[in-house]
């Protein structure tokens, strides 16, 4: 009897290359892993119109979705479009309810619109922070993994971050999130599985943990 093949879409953090998942590795003989890319987001494109267009790129049914940060707020609004087997989400939100305090400052005060996005080729302006301390280690990372430096796409996916209006929090979701991270902090998250001194980008140094736990989350072990 020839083993069902489970497909894995997994979709990177804001502005993210799908490289932050180099060192995610499944079971070949129970997975195919599939990599989504964000897309340029049209002229007043809302994040659910978006996230309707994105799914056009996802050709298997039945499926895993995995969305990092921005990502994985994406993901949720994917999920409501087409029928998933697993929804994940990693260093993200599941309401609006855990957005940190600044984000929810940035939202009410419109601070947002004032992120000067048409510099992002040069600089990294929104999750620098992220990254740590070391600032020749941040950069490397930068050039590595973040890809998207269009000013249109960084002022949609800021403003969509910071003004996300879901309430309730979607049935049947996982959570996974690192007690470090500083973007979305621990304390105001609810009901996740806690990745040990996993920071903000936990997808790329805690990824022995991801290979080693995915399989049993996905499968429901």
């Amino acid at each position: 009897m020839v083993q069902e093949i489970i497909h894995v879409y997994l979709m990177p953090g804001m502005a993210a290359s799908p490289k932050i998942f180099e060192h995610i590795k499944l079971p070949e003989n129970q997975f195919k892993i599939h990599l989504l890319e964000w897309l340029i987001p049209l002229d007043n494109e809302t994040l659910n119109d978006y996230a309707l267009r994105l799914s056009k790129n996802i050709k298997h049914e039945h499926i895993v979705l995995l969305g990092v940060s921005f990502g994985g707020v994406l993901v949720q609004e994917i999920s409501k479009h087409i029928k998933v087997r697993k929804l994940i989400i990693v260093s993200s939100v599941k309401s609006k309810h855990e957005l940190p305090k600044k984000m929810l400052l940035a939202k009410a005060t419109k601070a947002y619109m004032l992120v000067p996005t048409q510099l992002a080729s040069k600089i990294d302006i929104f999750e620098k922070y992220a990254f740590g301390n070391n600032i020749v280690k941040r950069l490397e990372l930068y050039k590595k993994y973040l890809s998207v430096n269009d000013s249109r796409y960084l002022s949609w996916a800021i403003k969509e971050m910071v003004c996300w209006e879901q309430t309730e929090v979607l049935p049947d979701i996982t959570h996974i999130h690192g007690d470090k991270d500083p973007v979305f902090p621990i304390k105001y998250i609810k009901n996740c599985i806690v990745v040990k001194n996993g920071t903000h980008i936990a997808i790329i140094n805690k990824y022995k943990w991801f290979n080693e736990n995915l399989p049993k989350l996905i499968l429901g072990s």
